[in-house]
């Protein structure tokens, strides 16, 4: 098996970049880099696809436990290096959970097996960078 996606220039540092499943998504750099801020960055599109990664793995959680979820997002932050070319050393991602009635010991195991076993793109972040989560429950 393998992910294909076909990246087309546009116009200026704006290209445009396809999903194996459908759909685009526009990337671009800024103004201090010659872009024209028309599109998302290439390091924050990492930051995205980790979150997306491991969201995916605990709304299916979720779903599964019956869990009563009315809220759920994911902050993540990369922390780059002072040299060329700048990397993320250290990745924090902060699950937030809102609801009135969360079971805190199941939603931190669905977010531990999204961490520990089910998110690829988690893994793949360990090899270059260290990673540190965070989850906080929020009551209506």
């Amino acid at each position: 098996m393998s992910h294909k996606v076909t990246t087309s220039w546009i116009e200026n540092m704006q290209f445009e970049s396809t999903n194996p499943s459908g759909g685009t998504i526009r990337i671009d750099a800024g103004p201090e880099n010659g872009g024209d801020n028309m599109g998302l960055r290439p390091k924050a599109l990492m930051l995205s696809a980790l979150a997306g990664c491991s969201g995916l793995d605990i709304a299916h959680l979720i779903k599964k436990m019956r869990l009563e979820v009315s809220d759920f997002k994911m902050e993540t932050e990369g922390l780059l290096t002072e040299t060329d070319p700048a990397t993320y050393h250290t990745v924090i991602v902060d699950y937030h959970f809102t609801g009135p009635n969360l079971e805190e010991e199941k939603l931190k195991r669905a977010v531990d097996l999204s961490i520990e076993k089910y998110c690829g793109v988690m893994d793949m972040f360990r090899e270059f960078a260290e990673v540190k989560t965070n989850i906080y429950y929020h009551k209506e």
